[in-house]
C-alpha cells in the first residue's frame, strides 16, 4: 500500500468548483467529467463541499449528490469532501454521508458560528471523528476567526480526532512548530500562493484552487517543489503566481471560474451572493491567464 492509498488526503486534491447551469443549478454531468479530467491531468483527488464548491449555497440534496457524482466519477479513495456545517452533529451527519458513499477521510472546519473556545473545538473534532472516517482539519482563522494554533492542533492529533491540516494561515513558520509537536501529523498546503514555501517545509499534500484551471502546470510545480527541485519549482512559481495569489483574495471562485473558461473548460456563475468580478479583476485575471497559456501552461 503507497502512502497516498495509506493516507489518500497526501498529494494534489483539488478543491474543485462546481459548473452551474444558466439557471444556476448544478451541473452533475460537467461536475463528473472535470473530476476525471483532473485526475487525467495528474492531481491525486478532488474536495468537493469546500468554499470553492459554494457548499454554502446548496441544498442538502445537491450537497450530498455532489460527493456522490466525484465518487462515482474517480472512486471514494480520491474524494476528501468538506463536511463543515454551524452544528458538530450536522458536521457529522455529513462525514456519516461521505463514509457510506465510498469516501475515505473527509475534511473539516473548526465551528465557525462563532469565535469557538478551545474545548469547543476539540469538542467538534471529537464528535466528528466519532462517524469512523478520518479526518483533516482545515484551519482557516481569516473567515472562521477561529485559529488552530499548533498547540491545539497537536492536541487534535493527541487524541486521535484529526490526521492532518489543511493549513490556510499564511504562516509558514507554523510548519515547522506543528512539526515538532506533532510529527504525525501531515501538513496540506491551504492557499495556492504560499505553496513553494510550505512545500520546502515538508508538506505532504496540497488542497489545490488553480488546478481547476491549470491542473497539468500546477502538478508539476508541485512534484518539482516537494521533490527539491527547485530550479524547475522556482520558475514555474513565479509564472503561476498572478494566479496563484487569487486564491487568497475573497473573489478566489470567480476568479478560478473565469481561467477555467479562459482555458476551454467550463466555470461559469456563481451563485449569489456572490457576484461577478469587476471589470478590472476580470481584466487582471484574463491577462494572467493567457500570459500562462502563451509560455505553455495548462
Amino acid at each position: 500500500m503507497t502512502a497516498t492509498e495509506n493516507r489518500p488526503w497526501r498529494g494534489v486534491l483539488v478543491a474543485t468548483a462546481l459548473p452551474l447551469h444558466d439557471d444556476l443549478s448544478v451541473d452533475y454531468d460537467r461536475y463528473a467529467q472535470h473530476c476525471a479530467w483532473l485526475v487525467e491531468n495528474g492531481c491525486d483527488g478532488v474536495v468537493p463541499n469546500g468554499s470553492l464548491g459554494e457548499y454554502q449555497v446548496l441544498t442538502p440534496e445537491e450537497r450530498a449528490k455532489v460527493v456522490e457524482t466525484a465518487v462515482s466519477a474517480i472512486g471514494g479513495s480520491r474524494v476528501m469532501p468538506g463536511v463543515a456545517a454551524y452544528g458538530s452533529a450536522e458536521a457529522r451527519r455529513w462525514a456519516e454521508q461521505a463514509r457510506d458513499a465510498g469516501c475515505r477521510s473527509v475534511m473539516l472546519l473548526p465551528p465557525n458560528a462563532y469565535r469557538a473556545d478551545e474545548r469547543s473545538v476539540l469538542a467538534h473534532y471529537e464528535a466528528v471523528a466519532e462517524a469512523g472516517v478520518p479526518v483533516v482539519a482545515y484551519n482557516n482563522p481569516i473567515d472562521t476567526k477561529v485559529d488552530l494554533v499548533p498547540e491545539l492542533l497537536a492536541k487534535l492529533h493527541a487524541e486521535g480526532y484529526i490526521h492532518g491540516v489543511k493549513e490556510f494561515s499564511g504562516d509558514v513558520r507554523r510548519a515547522y512548530r506543528i512539526a515538532e509537536l506533532a510529527p504525525e501529523l501531515d501538513l496540506l498546503i491551504g492557499a495556492d500562493d504560499v505553496l513553494l514555501e510550505l512545500a520546502v517545509a515538508g508538506a505532504k499534500g496540497w488542497v489545490a484552487g488553480y488546478p481547476n484551471a491549470l491542473p497539468a502546470a500546477s502538478v508539476e510545480l508541485y512534484h518539482a517543489a516537494v521533490g527539491g527541485d527547485l530550479d524547475t519549482a522556482r520558475k514555474l512559481y513565479r509564472q503561476l503566481h498572478p494566479l496563484l495569489r487569487w486564491d487568497s483574495q475573497v473573489e478566489f471562485v470567480q476568479a478560478i471560474k473565469l481561467s477555467m473558461d479562459i482555458v476551454g473548460r467550463h466555470g461559469g456563475r456563481v451563485r449569489p451572493p456572490r457576484v461577478p468580478l469587476l471589470p478590472e479583476q476580470e481584466a487582471t485575471v484574463r491577462a494572467a491567464t493567457e500570459q500562462a497559456l502563451a509560455a505553455g501552461l495548462t
